[in-house]
């Protein structure tokens, strides 16, 4: 079964659908499961807001008092911590996607998606790290396995993996994609969000028949 997720490396609840995903897996241990993480932005627009926290940021982005937008940052740590995973948004450091979404696209063709997402996710969510920083970039990166000049190659060139990250923004409109994480098993299913486990456990085996 091929498993397509669309996902952003600063969605909260895309770091807790993988966690829920990979739960129900451990249900299929006889089935093969090949798992592609498709690129998508919450906000293309976003750029560096040096010495502004997520709790402002996302008060004036939507309308809201900063202690309500704490209080919202609070559900998602709890709900982070009931799947194992240590959210600490005093140290979150907001910047664009787009360029780690490049270098997820050369991991792609090492089959290393699943390693990058991981080690992305951990260090935006857990440990405050600026994943629109160069030299940062690179050391998740070779963490992750990839060779430090293709990595190079990746943040010194204007187009390389800039064309696959389009594709797969544009693919997600186009299958109607309003909000990530979004999983499709095999072009048959789908889960949009971050559901219950039994969730995915029931779409893979309706996948499965």
């Amino acid at each position: 079964m091929k498993i397509e997720i669309w996902s952003d490396i600063m969605c909260p609840f895309c770091y807790i659908g993988k966690r829920q995903l990979e739960t129900a897996l451990k249900e299929f241990p006889e089935n093969e499961f090949e798992i592609e993480w498709k690129s998508f932005q919450l906000d293309p627009s976003i750029t560096p807001q040096p010495g502004k926290d997520v709790y402002t940021y996302l008060a004036e982005r939507k309308g809201m008092t900063v202690e309500q937008s704490k209080e919202m940052h609070k559900g998602v740590t709890e709900r982070a911590k009931s799947v194992g995973l240590d959210y600490n948004f005093d140290k979150a450091v907001i910047s664009n996607s787009f360029t780690a979404h490049r270098i997820i696209q050369l991991a792609k063709t090492k089959k290393l998606g699943d390693e990058i997402e991981e080690i992305f996710f951990k260090a935006y969510f857990t440990e405050g790290r600026d994943l629109n920083d160069g030299p940062t970039l690179i050391e998740l990166a070779e963490k992750a396995g990839l060779e430090r000049n293709e990595i190079l190659n990746v943040l010194q060139s204007d187009d390389l993996f800039i064309k696959e990250v389009h594709s797969d923004i544009n693919e997600a409109q186009q299958i109607g994609v309003q909000g990530v994480p979004f999983f499709v098993f095999d072009r048959k299913y789908a889960v949009s969000g971050a559901q219950p486990v039994e969730a995915f456990v029931q779409t893979i085996k309706e996948g499965l028949k």
